[in-house]
């Protein structure tokens, strides 16, 4: 097992973060992040990541609007039936108002715990936090980590491609 987590390499602005990120997914370099202080319009895209989020806050709200209905009616219609005044007993115009607040409560909840979980948070500590200047990713620095655990890792290779890319400074990061 290596005793490194990666390497780190700086750069000075969000125009070359991307074109590095590109130029290293081009070249075969699939376990790598990116860091910056602001979103980047572009660089997940760049890293080749894909989220399955949109897909699950809508399964998530799918779920939560049928439960919904399907609470209402089987109250209504099944466990509970009252005939008031005549009104029908299934009566769908009545259920939409908690059939659209449930759909988006269960597509928020799931939004959120989602997120959590495929981000991988919490996470109280990262090997990055090691390396003194990662400080200033929340600030003016962006970074590009290619991981050691990416298959076409290797440490004297990576670093001449990173060193290639024109970065301020290439860091070894420990695990």
């Amino acid at each position: 097992m290596s005793q490194h987590y990666g390497l780190l390499a700086e750069f000075s602005n969000h125009e070359d973060l991307l074109r590095a990120a590109e130029t290293a997914y081009a070249a075969g370099f699939r376990k790598m992040d990116a860091f910056a202080p602001f979103p980047v319009e572009g660089l997940p895209e760049a890293l080749g990541k894909k989220t399955r989020l949109p897909l699950l806050v809508l399964i998530g709200g799918i779920i939560g609007g049928v439960g919904a209905y399907y609470m209402e009616w089987y109250a209504n219609a099944v466990s509970y039936v009252i005939n008031i005044g005549g009104r029908p007993i299934h009566s769908w115009p009545a259920f939409i108002p908690i059939t659209f607040e449930l759909t988006v409560l269960a597509a928020g909840l799931t939004a959120f715990f989602f997120s959590l979980g495929l981000s991988g948070l919490p996470r109280p500590h990262h090997p990055l936090f090691n390396v003194p200047e990662f400080e200033r990713a929340s600030q003016d620095r962006f970074f590009l980590c290619i991981e050691t655990r990416d298959p076409n890792f290797n440490r004297d290779q990576t670093r001449a491609f990173l060193q290639g890319l024109s970065p301020l400074s290439i860091a070894e990061v420990p695990e």
